[in-house]
């Protein structure tokens, strides 16, 4: 696979996980924007994730920018590696994958470093009340940023609660409790990591035993005796 191609892959990844984060921060309130299509299991739900995927925090501001520090170097690393599997010919389902974590990654990168630097507006630390909080009304451009570099929040919205209903009564401890799946409210880099690392869990033994074959090449061996006087062509 070339290289240029993989490059195509993670830059429309990147743009449409922007355009989708920007266009709802910039649009919309936090909460529950719209019902897509009109179905109950397909909503765009505007949140903002202070931490890692699916919401989870990373503790204060010192924890966020040691996060956000480990996505960078995840990043750099992510660069030079995409850059060798394509040299040396891994397969290209492999390449694909880990062109998809790295679109992930990087997408969720963006929101970190520079996202508390040019909006007016996100889900901020108050080291008052040691935690984080939200705000009202719709976010803007702005030069005075609601945080500094490396401490912006993520944006997520995709929410797919596909079944919403109650554990039955006999179950241990959690019987009569709600159920819900999928419950984590996620964006576009997010999914692509996860597609990634799925992808490559499932087909890993094919796509390594295809860089295998194409490694190992057969040995002709030849009674030939081979002087300077020959041309070898």
């Amino acid at each position: 696979m070339k290289l240029r191609k993989i490059i195509f892959l993670i830059a429309v990844i990147i743009i449409i996980d922007q355009a989708l984060k920007i266009w709802i921060k910039t649009g919309q309130p936090t909460g529950e924007v719209v019902r897509v299509f009109g179905f109950d299991w397909f909503r765009l739900h505007f949140i903002e994730n202070p931490g890692m995927a699916w919401g989870w925090k990373f503790g204060n501001e010192t924890g966020k920018m040691i996060l956000t520090l480990f996505r960078l170097a995840a990043v750099i690393f992510g660069t030079w590696y995409i850059g060798r599997i394509v040299k040396q010919q891994y397969s290209k389902g492999f390449i694909v994958c880990a062109g998809l974590i790295y679109a992930g990654a990087l997408g969720n990168l963006i929101d970190s470093m520079f996202y508390g630097m040019i909006f007016d507006k996100g889900l901020h630390y108050d080291a008052a009340i040691n935690d984080y909080i939200s705000y009202g009304g719709i976010a803007q451009f702005s030069s005075n940023g609601y945080s500094s570099f490396l401490h912006g929040s993520v944006v997520d919205m995709l929410y797919f609660p596909i079944i919403k209903s109650n554990f039955p009564s006999w179950f241990p401890v959690i019987g009569g409790d709600e159920f819900e799946f999928f419950s984590p409210i996620f964006n576009i880099a997010d999914a692509s990591i996860s597609v990634g690392v799925i992808t490559l869990l499932i087909f890993q033994k094919r796509f390594f035993k295809k860089h295998h074959e194409t490694v190992t090449s057969p040995t002709v061996e030849t009674n030939t005796e081979i002087s300077d006087k020959m041309q070898v062509l």
